[in-house]
């Protein structure tokens, strides 16, 4: 059986090229996904899905595999670039077609004639005169209505029918609850000292925005758009490793407690735009770098 699935229809040449690339490096290296998963950082649900094209592999994840499997980053880099434009394209050509379909839609709907309004005044049958009923029907009715109106209003019940109508009725909410997808357990500020893994925003609903190497240790910043938050990570880690994230003046930290763990990361903290992020490593052996 193959190791690696066709990649989807469609996809874009330089993507394809990027994602080959990848395949190759991970098939010299002889290393399954999980031993993949463990020694990068990155979960084996993700690197199933950048290896068969099913979502672009952030540029932190390309730096890793290079790093862990001995191969020159630059090409890869190199390729990457070009793919994450070609990618970009895509999903705005995706975005274009879908929103044409949507007005389409509505213009749709909107030049349909209501039903009432074709019931309303259907057409004479050959050989026989309109008929005038529907149309003293209809006056007779809004006689009866302007009299009913009148004598409501003549009685004391008009205003007070209405104040008690007024507080019977229940004000809408102004700003309707987000909808998170399932699995998802919060959202802005409600997700700022929660674990990222535990609430839902890791594996599926993250990328890597920023990262470097501080000695052997990689830092990173990981955002979730769906989450609205941020966090900071670290990789290749040792015990006395500490990783803090920083979003204006809330600070959340985490490290390495525990002999063979490798990989820590901090709660999270809630953040609008991942630029406004800083995730800082402090080494056990007393160097520091931030990114």
């Amino acid at each position: 059986m193959p190791r690696w699935k066709d990649l989807p229809d469609g996809l874009d040449p330089q993507v394809g090229e990027f994602v080959t690339r990848l395949r190759r490096t991970v098939d010299g290296d002889g290393s399954s996904l999980a031993t993949l998963a463990d020694r990068t950082g990155y979960g084996r649900t993700s690197w199933e899905r950048y290896l068969n094209g099913r979502l672009l592999a952030p540029k932190g994840a390309v730096v890793a595999l290079a790093e862990v499997t001995g191969t020159d980053p630059v090409p890869l880099i190199t390729l990457w670039e070009l793919a994450e434009r070609a990618w970009s394209r895509s999903e705005l050509r995706r975005d274009n077609a879908t929103e044409a379909v949507r007005l389409s839609r509505a213009r749709t709907v909107t030049a349909a004639p209501a039903p009432e309004a074709l019931a309303a005044d259907p057409p004479p049958a050959p050989g026989r005169r309109p008929t005038r009923r529907p149309t003293m029907f209809l006056a007779g009715a809004l006689g009866v209505v302007t009299v009913a109106v009148g004598a409501f209003y003549l009685t004391d019940g008009g205003p007070a029918e209405r104040n008690r109508t007024a507080a019977a009725t229940p004000t809408p909410s102004a700003t309707p609850p987000r909808s998170l997808p399932p699995g998802v357990l919060c959202a802005g500020p409600d997700c700022t000292g929660k674990d990222p893994e535990e609430s839902g925003c890791g594996d599926g609903h993250v990328t890597t925005v920023a990262g470097i190497t501080v000695g052997t240790t990689l830092v990173e910043v990981r955002h979730s758009q769906t989450c609205g938050a941020a966090w900071g990570r670290i990789v290749r880690a040792v015990p006395g490793d500490t990783v803090t994230v920083t979003v204006g003046q809330v600070r959340q930290s985490g490290g390495v407690t525990t002999v063979g763990d490798t990989i820590a990361y901090t709660p999270m903290v809630a953040v609008k735009e991942p630029g406004e992020v800083r995730a800082c490593v402090e080494l056990a052996s007393g160097e520091r770098g931030c990114t």
